[in-house]
């Protein structure tokens, strides 16, 4: 990585004051406005420090995020559109409400569209219909999990959402999802940029597995976690209520394990997490059947904690099938543990109780925890002050707790997932008992 991979695309000059500038409060007559070469450093160890200062590189940082003096668009003549993409996560009506709330009553912008269905709505061939959006509209829509303006999966024609933009005059894009709706707003800026069009993309990432990269946290990971949390407690009591119990708990984390992880440390009662990250064996005396027997022997229960993704390994080699956004169709690892368990115990003639959970679906469509709700209100504040500065092709981020601007591109490039020699594993190693390795020399 380098200084000026992260340098924020802009469409020109700003040459419109801000009407943030006209405030009414006496005792507050000005905004603490951001600079554009306001940045927030990548590393900010001493090491790191010590290296760019021998070797006089620019250290890699991020464009802070925050109110402009100056904006590009003018407020009376600017339309904004408003998309939700891919799956369902808390948080996301709480993020529609807030731009809607902040372009209306911060910068005066009365023209807001929410397109139904995700990208779909950009399509006229699905003639879904467009929703005018007014702050009386969105008033208690984050009360509600889900999403207003509803979602959808897979790849639409680009130059067709571009062509829908162009006709209905909207200046600003907003486009709130995972790295795939991201990739879909960087390949939108593309087109616009091909047609010299001054239309601002700006993504706002949702990922409930807390997975996208460069971006410390992403809102409705707090939410899942804490519900995840109360699962894994009435898991353990079921558990501990039968002689040799086992509570099984499938938790969402395609390819990164921060729910399992995270939730497993916030309630200390899990006895194994098994995450994408760390593979396994399932039989042999390091494996993970002749553990789990021997922690049953010992203490009479155990919880198990698997993110969907883990073990993909284990299931015998088949043809991969991928879904309409192209990911690829794990196979169900919390009913072939259940079954690989039951399995193995009946065998052996070893007496056990086997309970299995998955919340995954009751998790990503709950309403916003109290935290999770402020985050996404700074969050989609902060997408709006870059946005009507004429940034565009930029992610807003979270990093070292301050609100960031990134390329699209770069926040794509790769998945974030769990270092498995970094301090939050190992504080699960901690809490859990579990052995460093479940694999057989």
């Amino acid at each position: 990585m380098k200084y000026e991979d992260f340098l924020v695309s802009s469409l020109g000059k700003c040459g419109v004051s801000s009407p943030l500038k006209r405030t009414h409060r006496v005792e507050n007559p000005i905004y603490n406005f951001v600079d554009d070469s306001e940045r927030i450093l990548y590393d900010v160890s001493l090491e790191n420090f010590n290296k760019c200062r021998e070797t006089g590189e620019l250290p890699v940082s991020f464009e802070k995020a925050g109110p402009r003096e100056n904006i590009y668009f003018q407020p009376a003549k600017t339309k904004v559109g408003i998309v939700t993409c891919g799956g369902l996560c808390p948080g996301l009506n709480n993020v529609i409400r807030s731009l809607v709330n902040e372009l209306y009553y911060r910068y005066g912008i009365c023209r807001v569209l929410g397109f139904r269905y995700g990208y779909e709505g950009l399509i006229p061939d699905y003639d879904h219909p467009v929703i005018e959006l007014t702050s009386q509209m969105v008033e208690n829509i984050h009360l509600t999990g889900g999403t207003f303006l509803g979602s959808s999966r897979g790849n639409q024609d680009v130059e067709k959402m571009v062509d829908t933009l162009e006709i209905m005059n909207i200046n600003v894009l907003f486009c709130i999802g995972g790295d795939g709706t991201l990739r879909g707003a960087h390949a939108i800026h593309k087109v616009i940029e091909k047609r010299k069009l001054k239309i601002a993309v700006a993504g706002i990432p949702k990922t409930i597995d807390n997975d996208i990269d460069l971006i410390q946290k992403s809102f409705g990971f707090e939410t899942a976690f804490s519900i995840a949390n109360d699962i894994i407690r009435y898991a353990h009591n079921e558990a501990s209520g039968a002689f040799n119990g086992v509570a099984l708990v499938k938790l969402m984390g395609r390819d990164s394990g921060f729910i399992a992880a995270t939730a497993a440390l916030s309630i200390q009662s899990v006895n194994f997490v098994l995450i994408p990250e760390i593979t396994f064996d399932l039989y042999g005396p390091s494996g993970f059947l002749s553990i789990l027997q021997k922690r049953l022997e010992a203490r009479h229960h155990a919880v198990i904690v698997v993110a969907e993704g883990a073990g993909q390994d284990l299931f015998e080699c088949t043809d991969q099938q991928r879904d309409i956004s192209g990911n690829i169709k794990y196979k169900d690892i919390g009913v072939f543990l259940k079954d690989k368990i039951s399995e193995d115990f009946k065998t052996k003639n070893f007496p056990h109780s086997i309970k299995y959970i998955d919340p995954s679906y009751i998790i990503r469509s709950a309403p916003a925890n109290a935290n999770d709700s402020k985050f996404c209100n700074l969050m989609a504040q902060n997408a709006v002050h870059a946005a009507l500065s004429g940034k565009t092709d930029f992610v807003i981020g979270f990093w070292n707790n301050q609100f960031t601007l990134m390329p699209i591109e770069m926040v794509v490039a790769k998945r974030k997932k769990i270092d498995v020699e970094g301090e939050l594993w190992w504080n699960v190693l901690e809490a859990t008992g579990q052995p460093i390795s479940m694999k057989n020399s």
